[in-house]
């Protein structure tokens, strides 16, 4: 297994595809076992691609928390050490867009380009939905509270009017093979731990670099009203809408090109 033996940390990693270095920063929760992982995603058609798995998280060591932003921002810098990139193109979505935040602002002259999808600066900026206040929510209990959140399109009636549809939305996010692995519980209860203390709001300002803020029109986790926010604060920042919710990547094929072009530009 690829693993990066940092600091403090043993971090799992996978890497593929061809072309200019791109680190992806993952959200909530994520795990590389989890499969069609990043790596069969269209930006390892155009990118040398990196991406791994946070601590606390997957096949990555899970230290004693609580973790900081400012961790998980520097394990980012230390993993491009560790393959030799002086610097990449970023794309953090979610939970990981906060840590994209956090390692442009840490780590400037490591991140040549940036996009922040589906995510939220946290302070007066506005804050993503506080998972850790839903923690307790397992399975398909979690997964029905989220539905009309996650993708405000799937509210009651949309659940009555397509139940098969619903169902099957259900099942695909309620699984999780490795919801009884040790430590695994502990390690995310320390993610959202980090992710309700996110705050860059009054540090928005010092990111030099191109971005593309990425948003779902229907996004109730990441709201569009924060992108907008987010946009307006970060110098020269490019705001572009999809026609989907958290998961607009998933659900607009025309995200992925629009992301990949920004990159190459």
């Amino acid at each position: 297994m690829p693993i990066a033996a940092l600091t403090d940390l043993d971090l799992y990693y996978e890497r593929g595809g061809a072309g200019p270095p791109l680190l992806f920063i993952s959200g909530t929760g994520g795990d590389l076992r989890v499969q069609p992982n990043v790596l069969a995603s269209p930006l390892a058609r155009s990118f040398d691609l990196l991406a791994y798995d946070q601590r606390g998280l997957g096949r990555t060591a899970k230290p004693p928390g609580p973790y900081s932003m400012a961790e998980y921002a520097d394990d980012a810098a230390a993993l491009l050490d560790h393959v030799g990139w002086d610097s990449a193109l970023v794309v953090g979505v979610s939970f990981g867009g906060m840590v994209a935040q956090e390692l442009v602002l840490r780590h400037p002259s490591r991140v040549k380009r940036l996009v922040l999808a589906c995510t939220s600066p946290g302070g007066d900026g506005g804050a993503s939905y506080p998972f850790h206040q839903i923690e307790h929510l397992k399975g398909e209990d979690r997964a029905r509270f989220l539905m009309p959140i996650s993708d405000t399109r799937r509210d009651a009636a949309w659940q009555a009017a397509h139940p098969e549809d619903y169902e099957r939305f259900v099942q695909l996010a309620a699984a999780d093979p490795y919801a009884g692995e040790p430590g695994r519980a502990q390690g995310a209860h320390w993610q959202l731990g980090a992710r309700a203390r996110h705050d860059t709001w009054d540090r928005l300002l010092q990111i030099g670099c191109p971005v593309l803020i990425a948003a779902g029109r229907y996004d109730g986790i990441a709201l569009p009203a924060t992108q907008e926010r987010m946009a307006a604060r970060i110098p020269g920042a490019a705001l572009r809408w999809f026609e989907g919710g958290h998961l607009f990547m998933l659900q607009d094929r025309t995200a992925y090109p629009a992301i990949v072009d920004f990159l190459n530009s």
